[in-house]
């Protein structure tokens, strides 16, 4: 397997949580999204992606893109140590928790979106951390009572196993931090970043970690 990463993604941030956690080995290949203008713009990346974003992952001859779908599919075709409850109730709720995160908080704070407000809209630095801290902390705020309610989280997202979800919560919990976003009020979330970062396979994913990190 080979994966195409950048240490700050946090969607590749996700699928190396997901190798670690499933003890998959894989090849890394580092994109570097700020570099000569972007590495993911050059033209043999493009072709392997033409979205030019991170994680791609190769794998037996096909080529994957999308977090949520790679992790998916390494759950199915590597199916022990799950990422995925056995039953479709707690899959269902595992996904909404993920999408929750992937989909409605990550993408109004991402690299392209933060850098189209610099470069493009003329937005100040303050007012580009005015408008990731306001989404980081609807996104969250929604995620930590939808949690703290339901008698499905544990030690983790879902249960006491983590599962595709934890993969998703600690990379955009992880950038919050790095965006001084104030965690004071999300109890429950807090106490699963915290049982994650307790775990090897999340502390080996960290971005700090990561050979390409600077």
């Amino acid at each position: 397997m080979k994966l195409y990463t950048y240490y700050r993604s946090s969607a590749s941030y996700r699928v190396r949580i997901a190798l670690n956690l499933k003890a998959l080995d894989y090849e890394a290949a580092y994109v570097h999204l700020s570099r000569n203008g972007g590495e993911q713009f050059a033209a043999a990346f493009s072709s392997l992606n033409p979205q030019q974003l991170v994680p791609v992952l190769e794998e037996g001859g096909i080529t994957l893109t999308q977090s949520l779908a790679i992790i998916e599919y390494l759950d199915e075709l590597f199916p022990a140590l799950p990422l995925m409850p056995a039953t479709a109730s707690g899959r269902a709720r595992v996904r909404e928790l993920s999408l929750a995160i992937a989909c409605d908080i990550h993408p109004l704070n991402n690299l392209r979106v933060l850098k189209y407000l610099s470069a493009e809209l003329g937005v100040s630095a303050e007012q580009k951390n005015a408008w990731y801290r306001h989404w980081v902390g609807v996104g969250l705020t929604a995620l930590e009572k939808r949690l703290a309610q339901d008698p499905a989280t544990g030690r983790f997202c879902h249960g006491d196993q983590p599962s595709m979800a934890d993969c998703c919560l600690v990379p955009q919990i992880y950038n919050a931090k790095r965006f001084d976003c104030d965690l004071s009020a999300l109890p429950t979330v807090m106490a699963i970043f915290a049982n994650c970062e307790a775990q090897d396979a999340f502390a080996q994913a960290y971005p700090e970690r990561q050979p390409d990190a600077e």
